[in-house]
């Protein structure tokens, strides 16, 4: 039967009243679909875009197709994602204009439904949105990653620094596995307590970097269609499979904070992040869901960062020898050759640091960056981003914004070093984050990098062989980007065994 038929059959009054609700209704329609244009009119301009699956995602490497589209497009544009605007943010002063000048504004995660909600039980403070969880965790994690006492981890860096050396003197060709060590050892420390030597192939660490493995593939953009459409998640078994993982990882990293409550009790742990959660849990108000995955997600995002940004160095030392070779020849007159670079002579070592500074633009750890939503409208010249949309500052397309980084393919130390021989204070590149959802341990890393580029620095030199040359472009496609396996030759600056004395004395 037609409505045309049942409303025949209807009194006046009636009639009236449906011919008004239907006019109000069409009217409302009529309204909205005014504002929507209006609102994605005012958007940056972008590529084109299909109405309902949104802009087609690049088989690989996004971060480097967001830096072509900025070429055609300019320093901001519009991606969809199905019916969501997405805006990226692809030159170094418009990061300053919109992610840092708004940063209050873009405190908020997009929803993720497979990796953020599924696989991490919306606890993992990466993905986690603003609001009261996302406050607990920050707040529990500032407590031991400020700047005061990420100093107070210096003599654990230091310790597992030397063993990184003393790693490649023995182990050459396994450099990027020793780096990874370095980063697995020092984290499982500072994280859970331990002090045993700790091995890339140990069962907790291949554990956690499997999941990490599996977190990195879920994150790809386009990687899973519950993210365009989250009516999915509704599907039986749609979602089986990340369902395991996170019961995987609530197992795994659960059984971490059991193992050192079981110590704690027992006076056989030394303080770390997780006596610290256990203690003040209450106080904090985690639940011990939310402990377990703030250990387990400070271990994951520290250790794997922090892998590859030594593997750079790295990459960076051999193909670039003059750069290296400033940087030794500092060592040389400040540290001299009978005794290891220590965090006391940072301040004299401004090569070591703009080494350090450039190897994160070069080659940026998290190339994509991660994306932000805004909670209110944003002006930028002519262009407002409403607010709900998903908001990225790609640092892989900041990194090579030719106006702020001239010739930015090559790895130039300089650039960091103002007319007085100091870093330059006016010159920044995000390779942590943005505004408040900057990375909270960025103190620790940035003490690890340098002191293990020091080491590395003065106790070797790195070169390229010229049967295997390097591609500084085969990284792996993942949010967090390891070089693939590359070869270095290290030949020792200082007499092999005394070299290995001055490491053993220390």
């Amino acid at each position: 039967m037609s409505i045309a038929t049942d409303l025949d059959g209807l009194p006046y009054a009636a009639l009236v009243k449906w011919t008004v609700i239907i006019g109000l209704g069409t009217v409302l329609c009529i309204k909205l679909h005014q504002i929507y244009s209006q609102r994605q009119s005012s958007l940056p301009p972008g590529p084109p875009s299909h109405w309902l699956w949104g802009t087609p995602w690049p088989k690989s490497y996004v971060p480097r197709y967001y830096d072509k589209l900025a070429e055609t497009y300019g320093p901001v544009f519009t991606v969809w994602n199905g019916g969501t605007p997405a805006v990226v943010v692809a030159r170094h002063q418009v990061a300053q204009e919109i992610m840092t000048k708004h940063s209050i504004d873009l405190a908020d995660r997009p929803r993720t439904v497979a990796a953020g909600e599924v696989m991490s039980g919306d606890m993992r403070i990466l993905l986690v949105g603003a609001g009261e969880r996302m406050r607990r965790l920050r707040k529990s994690l500032h407590a031991l990653l400020q700047p005061n006492v990420a100093a107070t981890y210096e003599p654990i860096q230091m310790k597992n620094a030397r063993n990184y050396v003393l790693d490649i003197l023995e182990r050459p060709d396994d450099f990027l596995i020793h780096a990874k060590r370095y980063a697995a050892a020092f984290i499982l420390e500072v994280t859970y307590g331990k002090t045993t030597p700790t091995y890339y192939t140990d069962k907790e660490v291949v554990h956690i970097n499997a999941c990490l493995e599996r977190l990195g593939a879920a994150l790809r953009p386009g990687a899973h269609l519950v993210d365009t459409f989250p009516i999915l998640r509704h599907f039986p078994g749609y979602l089986s499979t990340l369902k395991q993982h996170h019961e995987d990882e609530l197992k795994l990293f659960g059984g971490q904070m059991t193992h050192v409550r079981s110590a704690l009790a027992k006076g056989e742990v030394r303080p770390c992040f997780a006596t610290y959660l256990l203690e003040n849990q209450e106080k904090l108000g985690l639940s011990d869901n939310e402990a377990a995955y703030l250990a387990g997600s400070m271990f994951g995002a520290g250790s794997d960062t922090t892998g590859s940004a030594l593997g750079v160095v790295s990459m960076a030392a051999a193909c670039y020898p003059e750069a290296q070779a400033r940087v030794q020849a500092q060592l040389d007159k400040v540290v001299g050759c009978d005794r290891l670079p220590t965090f006391e002579d940072e301040s004299q070592l401004t090569e070591v640091t703009a080494f350090v500074l450039e190897s994160f633009r070069w080659r940026p750890v998290t190339p994509m960056g991660f994306w932000h939503k805004a909670t209110k409208d944003i002006v930028w010249k002519d262009h407002v981003i409403p607010a709900g949309t998903h908001v990225l500052g790609c640092h892989w397309a900041i990194s090579r914004d030719p106006e702020v980084f001239p010739e930015p393919d090559t790895f130039n130390p300089q650039r960091w070093i103002d007319d007085r021989g100091h870093i330059r204070e006016d010159l920044k590149f995000p390779n942590f984050g943005f505004g408040r959802r900057i990375c909270p341990g960025q103190p620790v890393a940035e003490r690890s990098v340098f002191i293990n580029t020091a080491l590395v620095l003065w106790a070797f030199e790195l070169s390229q062989d010229p049967t295997k040359p390097i591609d500084t472009y085969a990284f792996r496609d993942r949010p967090i980007a390891h070089p693939e396996p590359f070869h270095v030759t290290y030949t020792p600056r200082i007499e092999k065994l005394q070299l290995k004395k001055i490491l053993d004395s220390h």
